[in-house]
């Protein structure tokens, strides 16, 4: 059985609407779904037509709330699908949304993934490693997340891990030669570059040797194993001193010639 439209009144929220059937409020709806279905004064409705419209409605609702969750910055279909499912959204509801989404061109993981790329390599220091995981975990496909990352050259790879290893080798710089050598490496690979990156650009960005902080290092260092070992006598204590001293990355011949110095 068919109902008339006999009113339609404008809430207060706008672009949400009150339609009447047969003098009695029946269901709002979005601006977007009077449009779709042409409601107006005088059209009738049947019970499939009503269903339809109160769906398409919900759908409009939850795709506007996503149009706000836009609006901040970009996010991947995986965030907004989460997002969805936080505001418990029906599932049959989901698709519209995201297919709504894609067609108006809000949606996008392949250029979420280049502008990702771009914005990282130009403000941060991150390899292209940590992008792969980050983006990945954002729900980006590997064809989109190798198709962006194609602008982080090696060019720009080697710019920006040289300017993370400059900061690096600052940080450790109270550390013996070799054991600061590891960390710095170990670090570049943490942060996404490849281990053959430190080889590149390790003469540029080293600093000089300073041999006499370097010898204070060993000494300070070789003195608390002094005590450490105490206990032991002759060449068993002379090993160990040897051992611990080599673990903290001192050159294993300057290592020997403090032993040969202090301990014969």
């Amino acid at each position: 059985m068919s109902k008339k439209i006999t009113k339609i009144e404008a809430q207060k929220r706008k672009g949400r609407y009150n339609v009447y059937l047969d003098g009695k409020f029946a269901f709002p709806v979005a601006e977007s779904v009077l449009i779709k279905f042409r409601l107006m004064k005088g059209v009738e409705l049947d019970a499939d037509q009503i269903a339809a419209i109160t769906t398409d409605d919900q759908i409009a609702k939850v795709y506007g709330r996503m149009l706000d969750y836009l609006s901040h910055q970009l996010r991947t279909e995986k965030e907004v699908v989460q997002k969805m499912n936080e505001l418990h959204t029906p599932e049959e509801y989901v698709e519209p949304v995201l297919k709504k989404l894609r067609g108006e061109r809000l949606l996008d993981d392949h250029n979420y993934a280049e502008s990702y790329v771009r914005t990282v390599m130009q403000t941060e220091l991150k390899g292209p490693g940590v992008i792969r995981q980050k983006l990945r975990l954002k729900g980006v496909g590997e064809l989109d997340i190798d198709d962006a990352l194609q602008q982080f050259t090696e060019e720009r790879q080697i710019e920006n891990a040289k300017k993370l290893a400059e900061k690096l080798f600052k940080r450790y710089r109270s550390q013996p030669t070799r054991r600061r050598e590891e960390k710095v490496r170990q670090n570049l690979i943490t942060n996404g570059y490849h281990a053959d990156i430190f080889n590149i650009i390790k003469d540029k960005v080293e600093p000089t040797e300073d041999l006499e902080q370097q010898n204070d290092l060993l000494n300070q260092q070789a003195e608390k194993m002094l005590r450490k070992y105490q206990r032991y006598q002759g060449y068993e204590r002379q090993m160990k001193i040897k051992q611990a001293l080599y673990r903290k990355g001192f050159d294993l011949d300057d290592i020997d010639d403090w032993v040969m110095e202090h301990l014969n």
